[in-house]
């Protein structure tokens, strides 16, 4: 599948996608794959002949990269099983810890072969493979010569393997992936799970990541470009050559608004600087989210030798010590989230439309910034946070030399960490959307006075600031008086707390002691939560251990020793307004750390999400809502199904925009309640406490000050399940084989009332242009894999992924079982 000029910012500007009439063409290296696990206790160090072009894989598995080997696979609460010994009662015991990587397979040795034809017409040309990402340890090899490595999975990377080519014949591309057990504290996926591209170039071109456009001046009617090119000669000869940048608009790609050129002499490669000047310049902002390209041609004579097009926006940032964090001259409060790369129930294997779903809820919560933790992202996520408006803190690592693994990144950080960190750097500093580089994550360093950690911090902010002087540098402390001690803190732009509390660990205590530093939650709450599960009373509970089911409580109250509730942070931001704003842990449910049940239960995902693992919204999604945007909006929280609760205290909660809300129950008005501002729970939620369980229904009338109503909302308490419905997040799709749509299954009693305690087994069947993809429940409990087509409902809800085929045509997807009513849906699905 080759990839032309005109589609615009689907693929990262810097692979340089170039039209047919260009000598650069890139392969999207997808489909045709033959992909190998090896059992258990396999030699890792033995190859077995498998990189050989001539080996026999005809026996092996058909598989499409972006390939994560182990979603689709049973859940084993034996992986990553471990006895640790931690400190009880003044002495330590011996403790289990399960689920923490997700109690899937992802650890092992996978091989990958591709075979590749490159016709005789290609001798001449530069040839490379490139990698978004090999999940881990990957060994290049082609036509069985060892080509190269890289071992963090996280990294993207490329090889030049024009002399290992055989021209005018069929070749074989060869990867082994090496995930080791004990690597990482959260699913990392495994495989070929970002994508692979096969790129040609003449040997005059410009350089992988061989732009790097700076914007000095950005105001809105005004803007300059600097752009330093390098362009690489392998011909062998010294060239000159003509370099000719033009800047278009991303929604006006035809008309040309600035030009340079300028002549070089080219042996082996250099670098050219260009300058431009744009008037009427739109300025990049996540309200509007302007976007430029730099397009970068390279001319050797009269011949066209490589088209580079590169994506930018004009914008300008400012972190103020006092006032936070100006965007263009604004001060925009950073109201972000921590996600990790996993997409829920397809795993680490990057899909697009799934990037872009995760993006399209946070930007319905408000939420304007994304925190990659606590890796490089996909360039996917990067894309759409440029066209779609989220700021983004791009993050290189969670450890250095001091391990939190046995086979961490501390193994690899000596002679890897500066090649990894420059590859992020170059990679995404083209982004409009990255303001911050992040150097790592609650490394262990802080906790010790040696010097070797503020060496390091020295050491990796030097790299960022030689690599791109125009953004600030942040390391996530949740030690931060520790950094601030061992100076740490000092060798970095940024102070990244990650938890602040409430009285000596606040903000303002923090601004107090260092008025110098300019502070950013970069981590925080660690609120838990279960979608549409409750518990009683509904208290702040730092220690939740609910072992009759192992959920948490959706009251948004509950937490590790570590957490604070939403209602907290709020308080402390709009309290010290030196603060930048916050980036809460997390965004999305995530595959392992299923903290607070981490200790031989069932649990295999985390409770943290304000969005669970299917990607629905929790009430939590409602609160930061609440706090987040200014359009009238109200929820009211719990369901009002309680039958085991009857004559009984069940608080009732409202998150609104509004100043005030009255509560009815069965028409009888519970009283008005207005924000309080001397109550940190009344101050960001409305809370009646003394509400009796009575079947019927619960009503809320949002206020305005005058006390007129603007918005209602109400729960009922419903019969018994009859029948279930189904939402499709879209209803046309591209008949590409990737696009996908999320299909909401609900189930209802007979009058079509929510039943919110509900689950029950549902079967899906999908028939036409599409197939199922994955089911997901949200759960962290169940076990059921998501690649079955049945699974039960959990609090009345599921979501099933269909994924198109490459025909065109209707998809029709139907949902059946438990007697219940059954529900079908019909998609399109069109070129």
């Amino acid at each position: 599948m080759r990839v032309i000029l005109g589609i615009g910012l689907g693929l990262m500007a810097a692979w340089g996608f170039a039209g047919e009439d260009t000598p650069r063409t890139v392969d999207m290296l997808a489909e045709g794959w033959k992909f190998w696990k090896a059992p258990a206790g396999e030699c890792r160090t033995e190859t077995g002949g498998r990189e050989q072009a001539g080996f026999d894989d005809s026996s092996w598995e058909p598989v499409t990269v972006p390939h994560d080997w182990a979603i689709g696979q049973p859940f084993d609460m034996n992986i990553d099983r471990q006895v640790v010994q931690v400190m009880a009662d003044g002495e330590k015991q011996p403790q289990l810890r399960t689920g923490r990587t997700g109690a899937l397979p992802a650890y092992g040795v996978g091989w990958y072969r591709l075979r590749l034809a490159i016709p005789e017409s290609d001798r001449g040309r530069s040839i490379s493979v490139e990698f978004d990402g090999a999940m881990s340890n990957a060994k290049i090899y082609l036509n069985g010569r060892h080509v190269g490595e890289w071992p963090y999975g996280y990294s993207s990377f490329r090889f030049d393997i024009t002399r290992f080519v055989a021209f005018g014949a069929t070749n074989v591309l060869a990867v082994s992936l090496d995930n080791k057990e004990e690597s990482s504290r959260w699913y990392s996926g495994a495989g070929l799970y970002r994508q692979v591209r096969l790129v040609k170039t003449d040997p005059v071109h410009v350089a992988h990541w061989g732009t790097f456009v700076t914007t000095p001046v950005a105001e809105s009617g005004k803007g300059v470009v600097d752009i330093v090119t390098r362009v690489n000669n392998e011909s062998g000869e010294p060239r000159q050559v003509e370099l000719l940048t033009e800047i278009v608009a991303c929604a006006a790609p035809s008309k040309v608004l600035a030009t340079a050129r300028t002549g070089l002499s080219v042996e082996g490669s250099a670098a050219c600087k260009q300058t431009l000047t744009l008037t009427g310049a739109g300025l990049w902002s996540p309200e509007s989210p302007v976007l430029y390209k730099a397009i970068s041609k390279v001319y050797a004579g009269a011949a066209l030798r490589d088209v580079v097009e590169t994506p930018f926006g004009f914008r300008t940032l400012r972190f103020d010590k006092d006032q936070g964090f100006f965007l263009n001259g604004v001060r925009t409060p950073i109201k972000g989230v921590c996600n990790h790369h996993d997409l829920g129930p397809l795993g680490a294997a990057v899909n697009r439309r799934a990037t872009e779903r995760q993006l399209e809820l946070l930007k319905e919560m408000g939420c304007n910034a994304i925190r990659t933790s606590h890796n490089p992202p996909s360039p996917e996520l990067l894309e759409l946070c440029d066209t779609m408006g989220f700021l983004v803190m791009d993050e290189a690592f969670d450890e250095w030399k001091i391990g939190k693994n046995r086979n961490g990144y501390n193994t690899l950080f000596d002679q890897w960490a500066e090649k990894d960190l420059v590859a992020m750097l170059h990679r995404d500093r083209n982004h409009p959307s990255v303001i911050i580089w992040s150097i790592g994550n609650e490394v262990l360093e802080l906790n010790s006075m040696e010097p070797k950690g503020r060496e390091i911090a020295r050491f990796l902010t030097a790299i960022c600031k030689r690599e791109d002087p125009t953004r600030p540098v942040i390391s996530g402390f949740n030690n931060a008086k520790g950094a601030i001690k061992n100076g740490i803190a000092d060798e970095v732009d940024l102070f990244g707390i990650n938890y602040p509390r409430i009285g000596d660990m606040s903000y303002g205590k923090y601004h107090a002691e260092k008025p110098g530093y300019c502070l950013v939650g970069s981590e925080t709450a660690s609120t838990v939560s279960s979608r549409g599960v409750y518990k009683f009373p509904a208290k702040e509970n730092k220690v939740p251990w609910h072992l009759e089911d192992y959920q948490v409580s959706s009251y948004d109250l509950e937490g590790p020793p570590w957490f604070s509730t939403p209602d907290h942070e709020f308080a402390m931001q709009e309290d010290c307004p030196a603060v930048a704003g916050e980036f809460v842990w997390t965004g999305f449910d995530y595959l392992g750390e299923p903290t607070p049940y981490n200790e031989g239960t069932p649990s295999r995902s985390s409770y943290f999400g304000i969005i669970d693992l299917a990607g629905l919204k929790k009430d939590r999604f409602y609160l930061y809502q609440s706090r987040w945007t200014t359009a009238p909006m109200v929820h009211l929280l719990p369901h009002w199904d309680w039958s085991d609760r009857l004559n009984q205290a069940v608080p009732v909660m409202c998150y609104t925009t509004l100043p005030k809300a009255e509560l009815f129950v069965n028409g009888k008005s519970k009283g008005v309640r207005a924000r309080n501002k001397s109550e940190v729970f009344g101050r960001y939620r409305l809370v009646w406490e003394d509400v009796v369980y009575e079947p019927g229904e619960i009503r809320v009338e949002a206020l305005d000050e005058a006390g007129k109503v603007v918005l209602s909302q109400t729960r009922k308490t419903p019969g018994a399940p009859h029948q279930v419905r189904l939402t499709p997040d879209r209803a046309v799709l591209r008949a590409d084989g990737r696009d996908l749509c999320f299909v909401t299954l609900e189930v209802l009693d007979k009058e079509g009332n929510p039943c919110p305690r509900a689950a029950i087994l549902q079967f899906f069947e999908v028939s036409g242009s599409g197939r199922l993809r994955a089911l997901c429940n949200g759960d962290a409990t169940d076990h059921t894999p998501f690649s079955s087509n049945y699974m039960k409902t959990f609090s009345g809800k599921l979501v099933a992924v269909v994924e198109t085929t490459g025909e065109a045509g209707e998809i029709t997807i139907r949902a059946s079982g438990s007697k219940l009513r059954p529900a079908e849906a019909v998609l399109q699905s069109t070129r």
